[in-house]
């Protein structure tokens, strides 16, 4: 697959910016998609090459494993030393919070990520669910867990529990799936940042900040005055995006074309 390069549309009033110096690449959800993840980091490194900026960061907005079976290779690329010259910052999708809720015992989260994709990441490492996961009682999804448990790397585990919720650059802040508006970014619950659709999506707020996210599925990046969301559906549309701040410039870099 070829990756193409093209200009953000301009968001209506203000635009944010980038400290001096940086370029920051925000790559949407995954989902096992290490063929894409592969190219794009590619075209990553190719883009940096003709750019100014001293400061490189990627930052990953979640979402890593689930739906399409190459989740675990997804998660060693993410293990991996950054390319020469970058920084990195790995965010926490609601899908590696099931994970580490189920690690931890919580059955019923288990249930519901084995049911959303959660099924064909744990056959990667090896563990297999005899019936859908709708179907599994607690005596079944607590064998799959403690199976899970022990067929998972310690980097992994450790890779999944080391997640943040948030970062900020300049003028964006950067979430899995968005703010509650009115209330402080500060103070924004864990289940709210992961989790949140409709409230945020329809918000005219100003955050504070641009929001950069993730979770909610779009055929192309969305610009908003107040927000972008980049998801555009990788594991099943092939099209893995990856939006470009510099300065007060927006570009993306994309799969699938």
């Amino acid at each position: 697959m070829a990756v193409v390069h093209y200009a953000a549309p301009r968001a209506d009033g203000r635009t944010p910016e980038v400290p001096a110096g940086t370029v920051v690449y925000a790559i949407g959800d995954i989902h096992g998609r290490s063929d894409l993840l592969a190219e794009l980091h590619d075209a990553i490194v190719a883009d940096a090459a003709v750019r100014r900026a001293t400061r490189r960061l990627i930052v990953y907005l979640g979402d890593y494993v689930s739906r399409f079976p190459r989740a675990r290779e997804v998660i060693e690329m993410l293990l991996a030393p950054a390319p020469r010259g970058f920084a990195r910052v790995f965010l926490k999708g609601n899908h590696e919070d099931t994970v580490v809720r189920f690690l931890d015992g919580e059955l019923r989260a288990g249930q519901h990520w084995l049911y959303y994709g959660g099924d064909a990441t744990v056959g990667e490492y090896g563990v297999r669910t005899e019936r859908k996961a709708a179907e599994l009682d607690a005596g079944a999804l607590e064998a799959v867990r403690r199976r899970l448990v022990a067929a998972l790397p310690r980097a992994h585990q450790a890779f999944f529990r080391s997640l943040a919720l948030s970062h900020r650059e300049g003028g964006y802040a950067f979430i899995h799936a968005g703010v509650r508006p009115g209330v402080p970014f500060d103070r924004q619950a864990a289940g709210t940042v992961l989790w949140i659709r409709d409230r945020f999506l329809r918000s005219d707020a100003d955050f504070g900040y641009t929001v950069v996210h993730g979770h909610t599925i779009c055929p192309a990046p969305e610009v908003r005055r107040n927000r972008i969301g980049i998801d555009t559906g990788a594991y099943r549309s092939g099209r893995l995006t990856c939006l470009v701040l510099e300065g007060s410039a927006r570009e993306f870099l994309q799969t699938g074309h």
